[in-house]
């Protein structure tokens, strides 16, 4: 097991192509950020199955907006020539 001491916003990519980025720490949680190509399941570890066949199938995939910085604005909005 490798173990990593991370600070919030810094991040560790796995394989060039996954991403996680530590976004806050309250008490004891911290909140992660996964950036990882949609072939990649992403699971909590109680929701995966114990059978082996389903272990990366995710429940349900959200599909992630490509974000575009906006000028001059510190939120980040959807490309709109992006579609």
């Amino acid at each position: 097991m490798l173990i990593l001491t991370r600070k919030i916003d810094q991040s560790i990519v796995i394989q060039g192509n996954i991403t996680i980025m530590v976004l806050g720490v309250e008490r004891d949680r911290v909140k992660l950020g996964i950036q990882a190509p949609a072939e990649v399941a992403v699971l909590r570890e109680e929701l995966v199955a114990a059978d082996p066949e389903n272990r990366t199938i995710p429940l349900r995939r959200h599909p992630q907006p490509n974000l575009a910085p906006t000028h001059g604005a510190l939120a980040l909005k959807p490309d709109p020539k992006e579609k």
